[in-house]
């Protein structure tokens, strides 16, 4: 598959896949075709909703990671969706919170979670989002990769 070419109306292959880890290490990060259409899936309900909401840019941190690189990485989990091509990271400086409510209280997902940052606003969202059985999960990371149930404000 091209780089350039997308996998939804905002997100290409390449940011999908990208990872300044996977080059450092020399870790190929290539998924396989039941990983990308479940990365196609994620990009068109989670990643392209968030960016029209935004109306402009936003960063995918992180999507897909084949278990080489998950493994590197270290503090995910065995299991991660981002293995699967069904978890997506992403960020917009000063509008993590508003990415946050709006998934939280607009969009169906498996997993939401508020990753690190303060009581105020997040350092990044993890959203990950599956074909059946979507749990509509919420959590915040803390420190140390704690997870707990969401709980900072209600909704």
């Amino acid at each position: 598959m091209n780089l350039t070419e997308h996998i939804s109306k905002y997100c290409t292959y390449g940011e999908a896949i990208q990872s300044q880890s996977a080059s450092r290490f020399g870790i190929d990060n290539t998924p396989n075709e039941e990983q990308i259409q479940a990365m196609r899936y994620v990009a068109t309900e989670i990643f392209d909703p968030v960016r029209e909401f935004l109306q402009g840019p936003l960063t995918a941190s992180s999507f897909f990671r084949s278990p080489a690189l998950n493994k590197v990485i270290g503090g995910s989990s065995t299991t991660s969706q981002h293995m699967k091509g069904e978890a997506i990271d992403m960020f917009k400086a000063g509008r993590n919170k508003e990415i946050f409510d709006f998934i939280r209280k607009g969009l169906i997902f498996d997993q939401l979670i508020w990753e690190y940052g303060t009581n105020l606003e997040p350092d990044w969202v993890h959203c990950s989002k599956i074909l059946e059985g979507n749990r509509h999960m919420v959590l915040q990371c803390l420190r140390g990769a704690k997870y707990k149930l969401f709980d900072l404000y209600p909704l």
